[in-house]
């Protein structure tokens, strides 16, 4: 796993069930407002990557694409949300209002945001990216950069958990 500096890593996934444990641990790390954007070409495993977090964070309900309905809200037994929010069929301003991009931010609930390039320019600043790549059938490559002290903060614990020894094979 190259660490290309404080706020990146650059890592291979070896198959499905590899990169959904990724995204429980990635998970585990979420608060509040921490927003994911999951970034990469149709199959390079976004969404399972976004399954898992929200099997780490704690979502009372399986995540699964929101591909055609745009959004999807999952609670937490302590009424916390999470957003999952596919955005490839957004590219201009009145389109992004139909996700409700600007009250979500407000409200405070941690995002994960399939496709972000396509509404990066109403996205803050602090938020992790993971541009994902398909390598072969079944790897895949995760580089994970953390812009902003909290999220920076994450991503070094997710580091420390996920390639502890033994904890991801």
């Amino acid at each position: 796993m190259p660490i290309l500096d404080a706020q990146s890593i650059d890592f291979t996934s070896h198959g499905h069930e590899q990169t959904l444990r990724y995204g429980v641990r990635l998970g585990q790390e979420l608060q509040g407002d921490d927003i994911v954007c999951l970034s990469g070409e149709l199959g390079t495993g976004k969404t399972t990557l976004a399954a898992g977090i929200g099997r780490g964070w704690g979502a009372l309900e399986i995540v699964t694409s929101p591909s055609f309905t745009l959004v999807h809200e999952y609670h937490r037994a302590d009424n916390a949300q999470l957003h999952h929010l596919d955005c490839y069929r957004l590219a201009e301003a009145p389109e992004v209002e139909t996700i409700s991009l600007e009250e979500r931010l407000e409200a405070r609930v941690a995002l994960i945001i399939e496709w972000p390039e396509y509404i990066e320019n109403w996205l803050p600043s602090e938020r992790l990216w993971v541009f994902m790549s398909y390598i072969n059938d079944e790897k895949r490559g995760l580089k994970i950069t953390a812009t902003g002290p909290r999220l920076e903060s994450v991503l070094e614990n997710f580091r420390q958990i996920a390639f502890a020894r033994g904890t991801t094979r």
